[in-house]
């Protein structure tokens, strides 16, 4: 700013300020020309770090915001090479979309993304000034700290509600539409995921008062024998929920019960060795505690499990070499049902189930989905 007033660099069609500025401020150099190239490809090369900085960032929030319920939950989970891809994707396919919608306008664009910075900024400050006021106890200079923040929020929010004002005719009112909109289908998700897991708590504590059985069966599953190869996310009442229904549906049929469960490693497990060990220790745990149940209630019972970030690959990888060992088997698995379903529900619940069936039966293995009711 200094720069231009002593300068007094005045606008000109097709160029940028910064670039009228190298070119007066090294006109009389040697090489000056190339000298006020080079620094303005370098202010070029730094917009593109910038730019990917976002699409590292971003899907990394997005998955945070999906372990907290306020995205689908598919936005946390890792592809082959470990990346939020869901989440680059979106924000690629939005970034195309807002690239056609303006048609390249470079002053609609600049609009759009200055308001949403200073508001992502205003709120990295807000929750850093909160942050050291609710840890005021423990940290002794907390108020040396807090200052800068206080200083940085009312810079951001200063900036934001100048620009806001200046240019909501020029796109900004169409950013404040478009942020408003993403809110508020966060809240909506949230709240879906809210009622469903308050239907699966109650499910679960009905359950829970499932009483063990007291015929306990310690003897090995009998490969030769009909067996219910049951899949599992966890011991909770939607696996107990499944369990019991294929004795209700298939009462004496299957004499052995293989649970299966895959370690999902999702953004909120891949944080290094020991959180990944902890997921395999704890679906081990909870894969024991069905076997301990079905052995209480007089009938053979083993686990199979394996880690990894494809769940429908591992699962049915899983299955198919069971398959294989007991000849005679059937692969269960249970899915939420609702009493009204909408594409939004289809999005917000993942097809896993559905995705496993069609594999395993293109393998030839019978695979039966079992519905579990919530009612929200």
């Amino acid at each position: 700013m200094f720069c231009y007033s002593l300068f007094a660099i005045k606008p000109v069609e097709g160029r940028t300020l910064n670039a009228i500025l190298a070119d007066l401020t090294f006109s009389g150099w040697a090489l000056g020309g190339t000298i006020a190239f080079v620094t303005i490809l370098s202010e070029g090369a730094l917009l593109m770090v910038g730019s990917q900085s976002g699409f590292a960032g971003g899907p990394s929030v997005m998955a945070n915001m999906a372990m907290d319920n306020w995205l689908p939950r598919r936005f946390a989970a890792l592809s082959e090479r470990l990346t939020m891809q869901n989440g680059v994707l979106l924000m690629g396919g939005a970034a195309l979309f807002l690239l056609f919608y303006t048609q390249g306008s470079v002053s609609a664009l600049v609009v759009m993304y200055s308001i949403n910075v200073f508001l992502t900024f205003s709120l990295s400050q807000f929750g850093m000034t909160r942050f050291f006021l609710k840890n005021r106890e423990i940290d002794k200079d907390w108020k040396k700290h807090i200052i800068i923040h206080i200083v940085g929020l009312a810079l951001c929010l200063t900036i934001l509600f100048i620009t806001i004002y200046i240019k909501f005719e020029e796109g900004g009112w169409l950013t404040l539409v478009i942020t408003s909109f993403v809110i508020g289908l966060c809240y909506l998700i949230r709240r879906h995921y809210n009622k469903v897991g308050k239907g699966v708590r109650q499910l679960e504590d009905i359950l829970s008062e499932l009483p063990a059985g007291q015929h306990v069966n310690n003897d090995p599953v009998d490969p030769k024998e009909v067996t219910a190869i049951l899949l599992v996310s966890g011991f909770n009442g939607f696996g107990l929920h499944t369990w019991l229904s294929i004795f209700r549906q298939f009462p004496k049929l299957y004499k052995n019960f293989i649970f299966v469960s895959v370690a999902a490693i999702d953004s909120g497990s891949f944080k290094g060795l020991a959180e990944i060990e902890a997921l395999k220790a704890s679906t081990r745990e909870n894969l024991m505690k069905y076997v301990t149940l079905t052995r209480s209630h007089g009938f053979p019972a083993d686990y199979r499990m394996e880690a990894g970030t494809d769940v429908v690959e591992m699962a049915t990888a899983l299955c198919e070499t069971l398959a294989t060992e007991f000849p005679r088997s059937t692969v269960f698995s249970g899915k939420l049902i609702f009493r009204e379903e909408n594409a939004f529900q289809k999005i917000l619940h993942n097809e896993t189930a559905f995705a496993i069936q069609r594999r395993l039966q293109w393998a030839g293995i019978t695979t039966v989905i079992l519905p579990v009711r919530v009612d929200i």
